[in-house]
């Protein structure tokens, strides 16, 4: 059996309750709670509810009133991922451009080349003021040769 207090908005199983007299934390408004709310409450959070007491010192679920992240925030999870989107693009152009640089290029290394330094202007164009609402540019196909 599980229990709910009010005071401390917290769940106690009957499991620990000697424990907890004998420790003096059992809460004086513990109240018996149906196994079927005590689940409800528990998915209710894992959904991201919070639970809060009721009137009636029983549990209920509430949308969580966390804010949203700031725009400052946005922008700079934003900006982080262009820089790691540039870095792989650059790491994938350096030796594609060498084998161009060298006369050594087949047909799909320069296609490829091409595909690929596109893609990275695109990315350097992407306005990261504008987060969350990004429209990210379509990565080229890693060739598997």
């Amino acid at each position: 059996m599980n229990y709910y207090s009010a005071t401390t908005n917290g769940f106690y199983s009957s499991e620990n309750e000697q424990a907890f007299h004998e420790s003096g934390n059992w809460p004086d408004d513990a109240v018996a709670i149906s196994d079927a709310l005590y689940n409800k409450m528990m998915s209710g959070q894992s959904a991201g509810m919070v639970v809060v007491a009721s009137d009636s010192g029983l549990p209920e679920l509430q949308k969580s009133e966390q804010p949203e992240p700031a725009q400052e925030a946005l922008i700079e999870v934003a900006e982080a991922e262009k820089s790691r989107l540039l870095s792989d693009a650059t790491a994938i152009i350096a030796p594609l451009q060498d084998a161009v640089d060298l006369g050594i290029a087949t047909d799909d290394e320069t296609a490829s080349l091409v595909a690929w330094k596109k893609y990275r202007v695109m990315l350097n164009r992407v306005d990261t003021s504008m987060a969350p609402d990004i429209e990210w540019p379509a990565s080229p196909k890693k060739s598997t040769k």
